[in-house]
């Protein structure tokens, strides 16, 4: 019974050393994180913004490092659009290796930190005819095509229910204050159902096929663990995709993870000026 509790309790015992680390470092500058920002591949620009301290993952307990091109590995503190906030410059993905409580280890962390808004983003591969690639989509909802969920095993109990609520991962009011943001700053936004895939291969035309006939506008290989995690620990999230590339099948040409990062850098001009705006909003 004592080691069955003691396996128990590591969890959030991790969690909450994590968490008091960081803490400490964002109380050395004098800041109070309320909002979480997560940085897909070759989006990690935005964290060059913030006026504050890197930690790098390295540094932090419990936390492991990327391998992945664009996935800098840094955790950035402070202030953004008079925000306190804290960012993932670079995240975990499943294929990787790691496993999906590494993989929402740092969401997690983040909700003992005091996060109670979340913004995701990730490069994806466009499924939608009318999107084209460069285009920013919101997520309006997603679907998991893994078979693989972030909350399978022991549940813990201070961040969420056994059984929580998923019939609104992306928050509405988060949804309409981007896209009207993205209105005002002349920045075309798409909106769609995001889904996630393991990896590390690229997806076949015929499961591209199948993938829209189910509903998905666009695919990646991140993001909904981290979602679901979030929502397990009661945050508000916001998700946003940078379509890197049309999708298997959709245009006659091979993909590559090259084309992904020269995409991503291409946009991210507009990527920084409305998570920012949306940032000062919300």
């Amino acid at each position: 019974m004592k080691e069955r509790a003691r396996v128990r309790g590591m969890p959030i015992k991790n969690l909450k050393n994590s968490a008091e680390y960081v803490s400490q470092k964002a109380s050395s500058i004098g800041a109070k994180p309320t909002i979480g920002i997560i940085l897909g591949s070759g989006l990690g620009k935005l964290a060059d913004e913030i006026d504050g301290i890197r930690v790098k993952y390295s540094d932090i307990p419990g936390f492991k490092l990327p391998t992945i091109s664009g996935h800098s590995g840094n955790l950035v503190i402070g202030r953004l659009c008079s925000r306190n906030v804290v960012a993932m410059q670079g995240r975990l993905h499943y294929y990787e290796g790691h496993s999906l409580n590494d993989v929402v280890y740092p969401v997690r962390m983040m909700r003992l930190l005091g996060i109670n808004k979340l913004i995701i983003t990730n490069a994806a591969g466009g499924i939608n005819p009318e999107f084209r690639a460069g285009d920013l989509m919101v997520l309006t909802d997603h679907i998991n095509f893994t078979g693989q969920n972030p909350l399978l095993g022991q549940n813990i109990e201070e961040l969420g229910t056994r059984f929580p609520d998923m019939s609104r991962v992306y928050s509405e009011d988060l949804i309409k204050t981007t896209l009207s943001t993205g209105e005002e700053m002349g920045i075309k936004l798409q909106k769609g159902v995001y889904v996630w895939m393991s990896g590390p291969s690229y997806e076949t035309p015929a499961e591209i096929r199948l993938l829209r006939a189910i509903g998905a506008d666009a695919v990646g290989m991140s993001t909904v663990p981290e979602a679901i995690a979030a929502r397990h620990a009661g945050m508000d999230v916001l998700g946003i995709s940078c379509i890197t590339n049309m999708a298997a099948g959709i245009l006659d040409q091979p993909l590559s993870h090259t084309e992904v990062i020269e995409t991503a850098a291409k946009v991210e001009r507009d990527f920084v000026r409305l998570i920012k705006k949306v940032i000062e909003k919300i």
